[in-house]
């Protein structure tokens, strides 16, 4: 049976739950870490991040001899969220957040600028670069780049959204329905920040 987007999206939020809701602190740190060591890397190649994005896997989620598309995404969005939590305290201060998608995030780094229009030029062209990877690869480095922000700006994302979006991202077929998608949220998202903020001044 093929893998849906809701597998991969069902499984990356059970792993985030545990992370963000188990008792052991030791253990949370500690895999938190390791999975910060992966981003960057291919799945399987670090022995020790294993059992962080593989531990209850589905079975029709593995691939053969290479990595399968379900793998790639589960272990892309665990490692940046890991990358985007280091230093925000879990549970209290979690950057996974049920329902924020990457262009509603990513409009939200401009909260707080003095010049909403150029932040939002700023960080739509990095949101660009991110929409139009040719790759796996590619994407994996820009959305880091993009996570990096967020987590400078504490602005939270739903990391079982992302690993679904990028599951689909990976068919060519179905690629540019992913990028409508996220340009759809994100310009939504800064029309109602901007639009809500001329609107307070007017108040004023």
């Amino acid at each position: 049976m093929a893998v849906k987007k809701s597998d991969v999206e069902v499984y990356t939020k059970r792993r985030i739950d545990y992370l963000i809701n188990t008792t052991n602190d030791g253990m949370r740190k500690a895999a938190l870490a390791n999975l910060r060591r992966g981003v960057g890397k291919k799945p399987g190649e670090l022995p020790e991040l294993w059992g962080e994005f593989l531990a209850d896997m589905p079975e029709d989620m593995f691939g053969k001899s290479e990595p399968s598309a379900a793998e790639y995404a589960v272990y892309t969005a665990l490692t940046l969220f890991a990358l985007h939590q280091q230093g925000h305290e879990l549970p209290s201060d979690a950057m996974h957040h049920d329902g924020v998608s990457l262009g509603q995030a990513t409009a939200r780094l401009i909260v707080g600028e003095s010049d909403a229009e150029s932040a939002f030029d700023r960080v739509r062209r990095r949101f660009n670069l991110t929409a139009l990877s040719a790759d796996i690869d590619e994407l994996a480095h820009h959305l880091r780049g993009l996570v990096q922000l967020l987590r400078a700006k504490a602005v939270p994302l739903d990391y079982a959204r992302l690993a679904g979006e990028i599951y689909v991202y990976q068919n060519i077929d179905l690629r540019s329905d992913i990028r409508l998608n996220w340009g759809r949220d994100l310009y939504h998202e800064y029309y109602i920040l901007t639009n809500g903020r001329k609107d307070e001044n007017n108040e004023k």
